[in-house]
């Protein structure tokens, strides 16, 4: 098993370098880079001095069609953007120089917050963890059991219903939903019964123990909701599909006829397979709900985490934050997928990647 970690350690290496590769081509032929941005703030804010100075009149000299030197931005301030952000040298050394950085994991300092990109991250990952977890959790305590309930119960009304039930808080995007629930509980029209932003209130620090407790959860009741509604079906279905898969096989039938009880049967030899196709998917679960999903919502409810940080970068063309994150994105992903498979060993011991490969 050792020589196995091993190999697929090593091919984490390739793969996380034809990644960050393909990524790096894509952004940089992306219009509108970094030293475009600066150019737009700076131009933006000498047509607002202008255009107070005279009153409010004339044309902005954005939409002129005038070259940069003649709208009064000096060539002199170009050059030195180009040789502030690295653009002085060719897209090929940067690349290269961005991997020897992290490959001792500096991932550099943002264009345009003027700070490490590691301290901005670490400063919003504590929100995405914190609604990554209670989502996951809540998936799997309520979609597992259910998707156990209806594989016992197939074909049932139990099972027709609640199927409709999941379905239905699948086929609605978890932006929509999270929007509905601000609507209804966050004094959008009916109920003012939850905070509609933020993750704690401004005066927590002065809360007692149990305050903070309370005021944790009711902050993020919603975020939570919003992001495990998608998150439902598929789970419950897996887990359904998986059980029946299992339940009419033949061991199955053999423990049966030996007088064994349903829930020996189920829980002593048909829970141990059905969930190896679950455990399989949760790597990309985690990365999912952790860093992807929760970007809609942490834009609707104001959540300062990493799905928003990585957003308002790409925005704003900020690289250093977009490959950054980009970069322990996929790394997290790799070695998920490794924890995966030697979880399979774990709850199964008869299966043997390594025999497997060779």
């Amino acid at each position: 098993m050792a020589a196995y970690v091993l190999r697929r350690l090593l091919l984490m290496i390739p793969t996380l370098l034809g990644i960050m590769l393909l990524n790096f081509l894509i952004v940089q032929a992306a219009p509108g880079g970094p030293i475009d941005q600066m150019l737009a703030r700076f131009e933006g804010l000498s047509t607002q001095a202008s255009t107070r100075l005279e009153g409010g009149g004339g044309d902005s000299a954005g939409g002129s069609g005038e070259s940069r030197g003649s709208r009064g931005v000096p060539q002199q301030y170009i050059d030195r953007l180009e040789t502030q952000f690295g653009f002085d040298e060719p897209a090929y050394q940067r690349f290269l120089d961005m991997l020897v950085d992290y490959a001792t994991f500096d991932l550099g300092e943002s264009f345009f917050r003027g700070e490490p990109v590691t301290k901005l991250m670490l400063e919003r990952l504590p929100v995405s963890i914190s609604l990554g977890l209670w989502t996951t959790l809540l998936v799997y305590l309520i979609s597992i059991p259910l998707g156990i309930r209806k594989a016992l119960r197939h074909g049932s009304r139990f099972d027709v219903w609640s199927s409709g039930l999941v379905i239905v808080g699948y086929a609605i995007p978890g932006f929509l939903f999270a929007i509905l629930l601000i609507v209804l509980f966050a004094g959008g029209s009916y109920w003012d019964v939850f905070p509609l932003r933020g993750l704690t209130s401004p005066d927590f620090g002065e809360l007692s123990s149990w305050g903070k407790v309370k005021d944790y959860f009711w902050h993020i009741s919603l975020p939570v909701l919003a992001s495990a509604i998608g998150s439902f079906a598929t789970l419950t279905m897996l887990t359904k599909n998986s059980f029946l898969d299992e339940i009419h096989k033949q061991y199955v039938l053999t423990a049966r006829a030996k007088g064994a009880s349903d829930r020996r049967v189920l829980y002593g030899h048909v829970f141990r397979n059905a969930m190896l196709i679950i455990i399989a998917g949760l790597p990309s679960a985690l990365v999912a709900i952790f860093f992807t999903g929760s970007l809609l919502i942490e834009v609707i409810f104001s959540l300062n985490g990493l799905g928003l940080l990585g957003f308002e970068a790409v925005m704003q063309r900020d690289y250093p934050v977009i490959f950054g994150t980009l970069y322990l994105y996929t790394l997290i992903g790799l070695i998920l997928k490794l924890v995966s498979d030697l979880t399979y060993v774990w709850v199964d011991p008869r299966i043997d990647f390594e025999t497997r490969e060779s």
